[in-house]
């Protein structure tokens, strides 16, 4: 019989067990579900048997319960999230919060088994009645919920998903205008940004809504652009990554990362229109001019265009709340003025960063027929992301077409 190992007390170590020299503290080496080696440590003999038999309790639990259909959604979830280590930690944190702040406490803490299609239906209207959630939140929802079912069925946990058609059901009750997305109109389009050029408070405000209408680019790709990621004299934009902010789990403070985009698609150079261009050299004068540049550096990154008031990099829920006070005023303000004009106002709509972005790829579509020249330009890694917006785009511009028609044939009928 070959000689047991021992601890330099003496002690006889089981299989997986070492004790190190340098420091001799005591480690359990152990291999996870996918292959993976992992460690425990402590710095005596008992308490690393402790966490030892404290591992294989869980483990045997959380296969057990499973594999009994005894298991939540919550649990559920976990186990499917734990698989997904192709996720970028921006993704990942995007997705913690969105089940932790919606599902985790209420709906997550469900037998999986005892789930049906209509808890799914009503817990979703329950989001939208109650909670005041939009529909595009509620689609986030349902892209964690949907994957954490279909595992289940696939490990026949269960027979069939419950998720499956209540997105689609619930999008048949609401008003089109909640589940179709959204874009100004050209009219919405040059109200907005003339009483933005023209506004003494929010002025400033131009050359980032210029760049995001003149672009299309995603609010992360814009506030992320450097000044070398530019070139004023050619005229093309390098898209090469995102800067978001994502919280920090344990916290209730968030953090600026920096990631590169999720697909080949997400890398891409824009031509930059003269309006673009004039968007840069306005900024440009103005750092010169006032404030300076931005000092920031997020991730080894730095030389970022555009900056707040402190000097510091934009986030997207900053630009949302200046866009909020921006169509809040400008409506008080077209109201009295559509009024005294004997005319009907121009009203902007409720609308985020996100909106822009749909704007910029509408106008887009209605002077470009290649939707593979829209794709490229807007980054989608799916063609069928740009057919529905050609397709909406498409919509009213045939509307517009019979109704110019309509004009021209008055008094034929």
């Amino acid at each position: 019989m070959a000689n047991s190992r021992k601890d330099l007390k003496g002690n006889t170590l089981f299989r997986g067990e070492h004790q190190r020299k340098s420091d001799k503290r005591y480690m359990y080496i152990y291999t996870d579900p996918i292959g993976r080696k992992k460690y425990i440590y402590a710095d005596n003999l008992l308490e690393l048997r402790r966490k030892e038999d404290k591992l294989k309790k869980d483990q045997l639990d959380g296969l057990d319960i499973y594999a009994a259909g005894l298991a939540t959604i919550n649990s559920t979830y976990d186990r499917y999230i734990s698989t997904r280590i192709d996720l970028k930690d921006s993704t990942q944190s995007n997705y913690e919060y969105t089940y932790e702040r919606y599902v985790r406490d209420d709906f997550g803490k469900k037998k999986l088994v005892d789930v049906k299609y209509s808890d799914v239906l009503q817990f979703y209207t329950f989001l939208h009645s109650e909670r005041h959630l939009s529909f595009s939140t509620i689609e986030s929802v349902d892209g964690l919920l949907h994957p954490t079912f279909e595992l289940a069925v696939r490990d026949d946990i269960i027979r069939k998903n419950p998720t499956e058609g209540a997105k689609r059901e619930l999008a048949k009750r609401l008003p089109k205008t909640e589940t179709e997305r959204q874009a100004l109109t050209p009219e919405q389009q040059k109200a907005f940004m003339e009483y933005v050029a023209m506004s003494p408070v929010y002025y400033h405000w131009w050359p980032l809504f210029t760049v995001l209408l003149g672009t299309g680019m995603r609010i992360g790709e814009c506030t992320g652009l450097r000044w070398q990621d530019i070139d004023l004299k050619e005229g093309w934009i390098d898209v090469n990554h995102t800067l978001s902010y994502y919280p920090q789990k344990g916290s209730r403070t968030s953090k600026l990362r920096i990631s590169t985009p999720k697909t080949k698609a997400g890398c891409r150079i824009i031509p930059m229109m003269d309006a673009v261009k004039e968007a840069f050299q306005f900024e440009k004068e103005n750092q010169l001019a006032g404030k300076g540049y931005n000092q920031t550096v997020v991730d080894g990154y730095s030389g970022f265009i555009f900056q707040n008031k402190y000097g510091s990099v934009m986030s997207a829920a900053s630009v949302n709340k200046a866009i909020k006070r921006i169509y809040n005023d400008y409506n008080h303000e077209e109201e009295i003025d559509a009024v005294r004009e004997d005319r009907e106002p121009i009203i902007l709509p409720h609308f985020t960063c996100h909106y822009l972005r749909r704007t910029f790829a509408t106008r887009l579509c209605e002077v470009e027929d290649n939707p593979k020249v829209i794709q490229a330009v807007m980054g989608h890694r799916q063609i069928s992301t740009t057919y529905e917006i050609y397709a909406d785009s498409s919509d009213r511009r045939n509307k517009e077409s019979i109704n110019k028609l309509a004009a021209k044939l008055n008094g034929v009928f």
